[in-house]
């Protein structure tokens, strides 16, 4: 089993965390689809990351995609509940944190441009987008240990990325301002090794730039 992705980006670390918990190795292969030498669209024609490919070559794309599949492939450490309504409510909180991430990202990549060529209604429109999202989860959990019932959960996993990606990449957005709950969560989580292991750094000679159109 191969992962095509980039160390840095927040969609693929939360596979790579899966990966982690669920105990099933694999060869991570550095591949941004901003590279012009690129191989991702050969994987995945929509030219995104991460990509799984499976031992029989075939290849799946999209985070969600890729978690539902691994949770599945090994009892493991189940990170997605059995029950339909409690697998829809864990998905919830991953679509949730997803947006979150979204709306990040096309922030990093917009600032990007010139200033002059930039937007302070949009810019202020995606970050409404993170904290109405960071008062939705933070309201949630509230005073619980982690975000679905009383496991660790891709719920966690899903949130934990999101976070990280804001200190990583937005730092001036003060998330913890006013949500303590998602402070004692990230704290938990930075305990365990997988989430330690694939905590996003300035690496030298790894590119870690990424772009929106790019991971999902």
């Amino acid at each position: 089993m191969k992962l095509i992705a980039t160390p840095a980006s927040p969609f693929c670390r939360k596979v790579r965390i899966v990966l982690a918990e669920k105990r099933i190795d694999f060869e991570f292969i550095v591949d941004s689809p901003s590279n012009p030498a690129s191989r991702v669209a050969q994987f995945n024609p929509l030219g995104k990351i991460p990509v799984l490919v499976l031992d029989d070559g075939g290849t799946l794309f999209d985070s969600r995609v890729i978690a539902d599949y691994l949770d599945a492939a090994s009892p493991v450490s189940r990170l997605i509940p059995e029950d339909p309504r409690e697998r829809l409510r864990v998905k919830r909180w991953e679509a949730l944190a997803d947006g979150c991430l979204d709306a990040a990202v096309e922030i990093v990549v917009y600032t990007r441009r010139p200033v002059a060529q930039q937007s302070p209604e949009w810019l202020a429109r995606q970050r409404g987008k993170i904290e109405r999202a960071l008062d939705e989860m933070s309201a949630v959990l509230g005073k619980h240990e982690w975000c679905h019932g009383n496991a660790f959960s891709l719920a966690d996993i899903a949130v934990g990325c999101a976070l990280g990606c804001l200190d990583f990449r937005i730092p001036d957005l003060d998330w913890r301002s006013g949500h303590p709950a998602l402070v004692a969560l990230a704290a938990r989580l930075a305990q365990r090794p997988s989430f330690a292991a694939t905590t996003p750094r300035l690496v030298e000679g790894i590119s870690i730039d990424y772009v929106a159109p790019a991971a999902n």
